[in-house]
């Protein structure tokens, strides 16, 4: 126990784009570990990546670049390990990292409620204008005028993606009464068996749904799966919902759906150029970025700031499991969490 506390305290992790509630929770989670921990709030990039010399891994999030130059840099700087404290890792170059025997973990299931149930709520608000209701309401303004929804009950609900989140999702839109359709190239046949839900090709997704929610992994084949093409073939009024990835959907094509009336709703937790503002205050600024400046003067879109893993059970989550991930890989153990090349 003693040898393996000493090494412990010579593991030396630089943690990128940190904030205040992951400092908060991994010194929490830290205290069974004793690794050293420095955090940057700055984004990882060509730009930053030299600041890693001296460590042994490094800790990143969803809008950490590791691209081949980030990879080589961070092999010269004898980086051993990239930890993701996210599900997702489109954001790094597998090949770059397998090259410079970099290992990379991440956390696959931190909280899937979290998300599905934000997923829920983008709908919810969108459908009964809440966020707009509150205002008014704080205004003296007690109009009902445009504050019209719809019953959810028998709906079509179109899902992208049944894995853990999706299928959470599934569960609680069924108790809405919704109709539920699901598109995902390895379907989850327990989903069928339990009467949750219809798999069916993508295009009928599309053209059946009145709600699409998105919940699939960003890939080449999934990337901006939400284009002007997909659009045409929806429903007048549809809903969208993303929650996934903000490639997922193709911006420029959503705001021309949405000025055509086509697209009804929008509500998007992610967007694809969000590392350029989102986890900062912007409030002093003037925003650079036309596309994400259209979409907020909608009044039928709902923007969060990439919000949906955010609560308390995924974060004590994300801290354990990331640091577990390290923990495994410098005493020699089984990574569980790797990333497979």
């Amino acid at each position: 126990m003693f040898f393996e506390f000493i090494i412990s305290m010579k593991t030396k992790i630089l943690f990128y784009s940190a904030q205040p509630y992951d400092i908060e929770f991994f010194n929490k989670w830290n205290k069974n570990y004793d690794f050293q921990i420095d955090y940057l709030d700055i984004l990882l990039n060509q730009k930053t990546v030299h600041l890693s010399n001296g460590y042994d891994a490094i800790c990143i999030f969803v809008n950490d670049k590791v691209d081949s130059e980030v990879a080589k840099t961070l092999s010269e700087n004898k980086i051993k390990m990239i930890a993701l404290r996210c599900a997702g890792f489109n954001n790094v170059d597998l090949e770059s990292t397998k090259k410079y025997d970099i290992k990379v973990v991440r956390v696959p299931a931190y909280s899937p409620h979290a998300v599905a149930e934000h997923a829920v709520s983008l709908i919810l608000t969108l459908n009964r204008k809440t966020h707009k209701a509150y205002n008014r309401i704080r205004e003296m303004n007690f109009s009902l005028n445009g504050l019209m929804g719809f019953d959810l009950n028998d709906k079509v609900v179109g899902i992208i993606g049944t894995g853990k989140i999706g299928s959470v999702f599934a569960e609680i839109m069924k108790g809405f009464g919704t109709e539920i359709i699901a598109y995902d190239p390895f379907p989850n046949q327990e989903l069928v068996e339990r009467n949750l839900l219809k798999y069916v090709e993508l295009n009928e997704i599309f053209s059946k749904s009145d709600i699409i929610s998105l919940h699939c992994p960003l890939t080449p084949e999934t990337k901006y799966i939400i284009n002007e093409n997909s659009i045409q073939m929806m429903k007048d009024g549809v809903m969208i919902i993303n929650t996934g990835r903000g490639a997922l959907i193709d911006t420029k094509a959503v705001i021309n759906g949405l000025k055509k009336r086509k697209i009804g709703y929008l509500g998007i937790d992610v967007y694809e150029q969000e590392e350029k503002l989102f986890f900062k205050d912007h409030s002093y600024e003037i925003i650079e970025d036309d596309l994400i400046a259209r979409l907020i003067t909608f009044p039928n879109v709902l923007i969060t700031a990439h919000q949906a893993f955010f609560t308390d059970t995924a974060m004590n989550e994300i801290a354990k499991v990331t640091l577990n991930n390290i923990y495994e890989y410098f005493y020699n153990k089984n990574l569980v969490n790797q990333v497979a090349y």
